[in-house]
């Protein structure tokens, strides 16, 4: 009805595009249906939590070798491929940025002894084998330790699945006549070395699969933007990664140095005191983290000048947050499907402000 006449409105004012963050076909439409111009976030580990996934998700975890685990991720590639079809069917031929697994592997992992005899059922293994993995799989601070693109260094043949099913769902779709647009994003990327080694991964992945199909798409690959060191570097980065997304949850984390599952403990009592004017998860912190974005913006556009930028935290559903987005100069933030009307609001509010 009316709101919607006056979102369409609002676009024609908007520098900055509004996607979604979606992990499946359903949240996909709702998106779409609320005026989402893509998914800026599809995250991959999502897909992995029900019924058989979970079964060959912990079979490659098992696996004592290379060859163990390319067993269980072949199993893996089928499901994951049929998940992104959906996703980008439902897109419609809007870009959808894809997170390649972004978790520590002990999330996949039951960690009490009815689970974990369960999964030794399943596995027709010993209690004793899955209690010793999981123990293997524990970290001090998962946060800040084996996952994202370390997992991907370390075990490449997760990156070369999830690779294959992307460009597999992509071309499927294509001989039915459906354009599909995919961007794979690379998490927790540092350092360019890390970068670099993800990006010709998937490269080399790709230039297979266009082999083996005789067939091929335009694809990007970038990165996600949440580590400080990434953006301090973000000109070498820039060097191997076609677009950045700013994860500003993680970034806040790191830059705050606050866990987000402790800081229920004094934020409220530094927002009562004054300390904090604001919930820095809730709303940017223009000052510090927000100054980290805006070296990225720069250091990045610098190195490559057509780099697409963008932001998948929380943030990018938060007014003030938009606004300081937009005068950065992104190209586009990415919220929850329901936040999207309230974003493209923002979005031409921080446009119009500027032309005042």
């Amino acid at each position: 009805g009316d709101f919607s006449k006056l979102l369409n409105l609002t676009d024609k004012y908007s520098r900055m595009d509004v996607r979604t963050n979606a992990d499946t076909g359903h949240d996909s439409i709702v998106a779409r249906d609320f005026g989402a111009k893509g998914i800026g976030l599809c995250r991959t580990e999502h897909m992995f939590f029900e019924g058989e996934k979970i079964i060959a998700m912990r079979e490659m975890i098992l696996a004592n070798n290379r060859e163990g685990r390319i067993e269980a991720l072949d199993k893996l590639l089928e499901i994951q491929q049929s998940d992104f079809e959906e996703i980008f069917e439902a897109m419609e031929g809007l870009p959808v940025t894809v997170r390649l697994l972004d978790p520590p592997l002990n999330e996949f992992v039951p960690h009490n002894t009815r689970g974990q005899q369960e999964m030794a059922d399943a596995m027709e293994v010993s209690l004793e084998t899955i209690r010793k993995k999981v123990e293997e799989l524990e970290e001090v601070n998962p946060m800040l330790g084996h996952r994202g693109c370390r997992l991907g260094n370390t075990y490449p043949e997760i990156t070369v699945m999830q690779t294959r099913a992307i460009m597999g769902a992509v071309i499927a779709l294509k001989k039915r006549g459906v354009v599909a647009k995919p961007e794979i994003m690379i998490p927790l990327t540092g350092t360019y070395a890390e970068m670099k080694m993800q990006e010709d991964i998937v490269r080399d992945t790709i230039a297979k699969v266009f082999e083996e199909t005789e067939d091929s798409i335009e694809y990007m690959v970038g990165t996600m933007i949440e580590i400080p060191r990434a953006a301090l570097m973000a000109d070498t980065i820039a060097d191997s990664a076609e677009f950045f997304s700013f994860g500003t949850n993680d970034l806040t984390q790191m830059t705050f140095g606050y866990s987000r599952d402790d800081a229920g403990k004094f934020l409220p009592i530094y927002l009562d005191k004054g300390i904090l004017k604001d919930d820095p998860f809730a709303v940017l912190d223009q000052d510090g983290v927000g100054q980290l974005i805006k070296m990225a913006v720069e250091k990045g556009r610098k190195a490559r000048p057509d780099i697409k930028l963008g932001i998948c935290g929380e943030h990018g559903g938060e007014p003030s947050s938009i606004d300081f987005c937009h005068r950065v100069g992104l190209d586009y933030v990415s919220c929850s499907p329901y936040r999207v009307p309230i974003a493209r609001l923002a979005a031409a509010q921080a446009s119009i402000r500027e032309m005042k």
